[in-house]
């Protein structure tokens, strides 16, 4: 893509029973001031009004391309997965959406400016902070920010790229619509998209300005990493052994993958596969050795309890 021409961005937008607060995450894509080319909508078997509210928008908004098809009814990672490999060659750039949000003005035209001005090549992974929010859209908070790097050492053990505010380039879209067809089960898709950017070496941009309203209500499939309650559902589910699931998980799947990575990172991820299962003082060095890590200080000592109690 020309740097000087206006790129032409799909929107990715996953729905399933998400009537009650669609419109206002359709109206804000339609008060983008750069508008999306395309409007790319999955639904995965809604028995409510989703599709009716859909294809009402489309029919009001003759000047936005919305198109709506079938998901693969097999939860919302394979649905955001559908949608990628659906997403149509003429796309420069591909913005993933969640169906409760409500993007800023501005989200579309800052990912492309930043996008665009990234030097270094492809594939480029765009994403950023959000005002959360209750279910109104009031008592808004700014969501964390970067305390150190996103790269594939951190990928492996936490994500840090919020789904609803990431942009893909091309070499991204690409990248990810092949390994797709290699990923059987994933534990969500923005936690697998940030690891394979990272562990092909690909660029993260992480901006630190907010792109949405991130609206918490009693639906969401995961929710903001905020506040005392949600540290102690956090805290519950290391101990409980559920993030070990989850690395097993992800380990699957950036398995069948390996051959896309890095010589560095198959070989951190070999590591960390196969020492996570050893002795304890195996699994601590593993952690200090291959250089994981989390963000924070919290996240760091949570890691190490992780690898002690071996829930890692």
């Amino acid at each position: 893509m020309n740097n000087n021409a206006v790129p032409k961005i799909a929107i990715l937008l996953a729905t399933y029973n998400g009537a009650e607060r669609l419109l206002a995450q359709l109206d804000s894509f339609a008060a983008q001031s750069l508008p999306p080319s395309l409007i790319l909508v999955s639904d995965d078997g809604s028995r409510d009004d989703t599709r009716a509210i859909v294809e009402d928008f489309a029919a009001a908004h003759l000047d936005l391309n919305v198109q709506l098809i079938d998901g693969p009814c097999r939860g919302a990672a394979q649905n955001f997965l559908g949608l990628l490999r659906a997403c149509p060659d003429w796309i420069d750039i591909a913005a993933l959406s969640d169906q409760d949000d409500v993007w800023l003005p501005d989200k579309l035209k800052r990912g492309a400016r930043a996008l665009a001005e990234e030097t270094t090549p492809g594939p480029l992974l765009y994403c950023g902070r959000s005002w959360e929010c209750d279910e109104d859209l009031g008592n808004r908070r700014l969501s964390r920010g970067l305390k150190r790097p996103a790269t594939f050492r951190h990928a492996l053990v936490q994500n840090v790229a919020g789904g609803n505010t990431m942009m893909l380039d091309r070499a991204a879209l690409d990248l990810l619509r092949d390994a797709a067809a290699e990923a059987r089960k994933l534990v969500v898709h923005d936690w697998w998209i940030y690891q394979i950017i990272t562990g092909v070496g690909g660029k993260v941009i992480f901006d630190d300005a907010p792109l949405l309203l991130y609206r918490q209500h009693g639906g969401n499939l995961i929710g903001a990493n905020r506040g005392l309650q949600a540290k102690t559902t956090r805290l519950r589910m290391l101990v409980s052994g559920r993030f070990r699931r989850w690395n097993t998980v992800n380990i699957a799947a950036l398995n069948a993958s390996a051959h896309r990575l890095t010589a560095e990172n198959r070989h951190i991820l070999r590591t960390f596969s196969e020492e996570r299962n050893r002795s304890v003082w195996r699994r601590l060095l593993m952690v200090r050795r291959t250089g994981l890590y989390r963000q924070g200080m919290q996240g760091s000592l949570s890691l190490y309890l992780a690898a002690l109690l071996r829930r890692i």
